[in-house]
This record gives structure tokens, sequence and C-alpha cells, in this order.
């Protein structure tokens, strides 16, 4: 199953923008610009409403069978330093704004989720399989990047690492 939800986002990527060159975001890159909407319609653009704020940025859909219990984990990891300022977004990748907001309520995390509908985003981001986590320091470079499953300790020591 993990398999096939993999493939069929990956086909759903490559779908958003055919002819364009794939994307591979890595450590050291700075993370790509983009705009879209919270939950609540509100406007959200990165980097500018999180300019000189450590960022976790977590890619996800309620179908990734990994993405609910790892967001409550990061959501627990997260808290221990937002004193630091450290900035937590969650974007849902392909689905519709009812589905989002019903899972993020059941969720209950603390953190912001922004929409990605066409997964324009994510295909900036070269994101191939979910969930995938990148973590931006300050000036807006990525200093650590999770594709698939993680677990509280790799959570904890990406974070840590971030904050230095």
């Amino acid at each position: 199953m993990k398999t096939l939800t993999s493939l069929l986002l990956a086909l759903l990527l490559a779908a958003c923008g055919a002819g364009e060159p794939p994307k591979n975001v890595n450590v050291g890159d700075i993370a790509p610009t983009f705009q879209t909407v919270r939950m609540d319609g509100m406007a959200a653009h990165f980097p500018a409403a999180w300019t000189g704020q450590p960022v976790v940025i977590r890619f996800w859909a309620d179908w990734c069978r990994y993405c609910a219990p790892e967001m409550k984990l990061l959501d627990r990891v997260a808290a221990r330093y937002r004193d630091r300022r450290l900035a937590v977004i969650a974007i849902n990748v392909g689905q519709d704004k009812k589905t989002v907001t019903d899972f993020m309520a059941k969720l209950g995390v603390g953190y912001l989720s922004l929409m990605d509908e066409q997964a324009k985003i994510a295909k900036s981001y070269g994101v191939v399989g979910l969930p995938t986590t990148f973590f931006v320091d300050a000036k807006g470079v990525v200093r650590g990047k999770i594709v698939g499953e993680a677990d509280e300790a790799l959570f904890e020591r990406h974070i840590q690492a971030l904050l230095k």
C-alpha cells in the first residue's frame, strides 16, 4: 500500500508541471519561496511571514500512513523549542480544505496547516513521497531533510541542529 500511495503521489506531482525539470531541494539549498492560503483562508507567504525564524516545513496528506502519528510527535518536540521562535508549518499536499480542516481538528496539533491543493509547493521542493520534512534556518537555508518515517528522537536531533 505504501508503494502504491508513493506512486500515486509521484504521478500527481509529475502531472503538475509537465515539461519542467524535476526539483530536488537538499541540505544547503535556499528553501523555495511560495504563496498559498491557510486553512482559515488567510494568505501565507514564505518566507515573509517567518522572516528571521527557524522553520520546520512538513508535507503531509491524510491518507499517509505515517503522517498523523508523526505530526503529533513533531508537535510535542516543537513545543519544547517555541521559546526559541521555532515555527512549524504543515503543508497538505493535494487535498481539499474540508479534508485538511477535519484532519487537523482531529489531530489537535498546535501548528499551522497550509493548503497545496495542486501540489505546486510540494513539486517546488522536490517532494516525491509523504511525509517529507524540511528544517530551514532563520536565513532561509535548508539545514535538514527527512524523507519518510521518523521518530521523536530524529525530530529532536534535527531541531537541535537547526537551532545551533
